[in-house]
């Protein structure tokens, strides 16, 4: 079994630091220094998670807000480093983790659309081959030369969304942002996915919804405070995760790995 992505005790620690408490300028003379921070906690987003996804695996991650998901995703995609632990990603990836992220306010849609194509390891030719493709899809053709700033909610996803399938990537990320789009242009999206599946890609799926969970995935894995709660079957994950909201009793941590 080829492994598409493999996590190894990973950890991922902010650290949080009372405000800064100016100083006179004769204790910034003697000591100096202007300002002074105190370190007031330690918070662990991501607690000592492992798992791994075969290449081709549709593989779902579910969770509350506040469960650490949108932080592992960040890791998986190197917008953040880990405290410790290993990550190891074969292949390209795409990611849509939440809106805006990775467009520059002030540039057009066609200046985002060539910036993230480079950014994901296009080349300025290959981008121009499929540009044409990106915007169609998108539904943008009459706005792909504004700034993103004018952009509504579904404009920003529809494109991101354009851009990340249309870069052909290995790897597929999608962190619940087809939520925001009308259910025409989500229809169109998920019809893409199932061909991005059928092509034996690899895709990863962020929900709250255990509907998407069983009926998309090969196998899930539930986040809660940081860690992995369960890993394995998405139903019976799924099961599990539904548990908690009517038991007011936390349910243990599972260690079965399907």
């Amino acid at each position: 079994m080829t492994v598409a992505i493999h996590v190894e005790h990973l950890s991922k620690t902010f650290k949080r630091y009372q405000p800064r408490r100016y100083r006179t300028l004769k204790e910034s003379l003697i000591n100096g220094e202007m300002f002074e921070r105190r370190l007031s906690e330690r918070i662990e987003a991501v607690r000592d998670v492992s798992f791994s996804v075969a290449a081709g695996e549709t593989f779902g991650i579910i969770g509350r807000n506040g469960a650490g998901k949108s932080t592992l995703l960040k890791l998986l995609c190197g917008i953040l480093k880990p405290t410790t632990g290993r990550i190891a990603v074969r292949g390209r990836v795409a990611a849509l983790l939440s809106l805006g992220v990775g467009f520059h306010e002030q540039m057009s849609g066609r200046e985002n659309v060539f910036l993230n194509g480079l950014v994901l390891g296009l080349s300025p030719r290959e981008i121009r081959a499929r540009f044409d493709d990106i915007v169609t899809f998108a539904e943008l053709e009459d706005f792909i030369d504004a700034p993103v700033w004018t952009y509504s909610t579904g404009m920003r996803m529809r494109l991101a969304f354009s851009v990340a399938v249309n870069v052909d990537p290995d790897i597929l990320i999608i962190d619940e942002v087809l939520a925001v789009g009308d259910i025409a242009f989500t229809e169109k999206c998920l019809e893409r996915m199932r061909m991005f599946q059928e092509k034996g890609r690899t895709l990863l799926l962020v929900t709250h919804d255990t509907a998407i969970l069983t009926a998309w995935c090969q196998r899930a894995l539930w986040l809660d405070q940081g860690q992995v709660r369960a890993l394995g079957d998405p139903t019976e994950v799924a099961q599990t995760y539904l548990s908690t909201f009517s038991d007011p009793v936390a349910v243990p941590a599972m260690n079965a790995v399907a």
